[in-house]
């Protein structure tokens, strides 16, 4: 269990995929760019059995903005997006309306 206090501490942002190319060293996994409103960053998903590369650019998602950075597979990922996930299918987490990027998420 974690506190609201330290839950506050996430801060969950809505992005927008510029970008989507295979993982030179994963065969599960895509490095995205994305923009945040003030930057853009790469992250790297574990989403190539779900979703096709083509599918990805333009998409809203909401990320985890202020995680550190980790290197995944040789890559560096400067955040993580969140999706939920059953047996089956992997299903991003987005916006219900277009929202602004950057965007905070409450």
């Amino acid at each position: 269990m974690v506190t609201f206090e330290q839950f506050k501490q996430l801060d969950l942002r809505i992005a927008r995929i510029v970008s989507c190319e295979d993982h030179p060293n994963a065969d599960k996994l895509y490095i995205l760019t994305v923009e945040t409103g003030t930057e853009r960053r790469k992250i790297v998903a574990g989403m190539r059995q779900y979703y096709s590369k083509d599918e990805l650019p333009g998409k809203q998602i909401v990320i985890v903005s202020n995680l550190a950075p980790a290197t995944i597979r040789g890559a560096r990922s400067e955040g993580m997006l969140l999706a939920a996930k059953d047996d089956k299918r992997l299903a991003l987490l987005v916006p219900e309306k277009e929202v602004s990027v950057g965007s905070p998420v409450s």
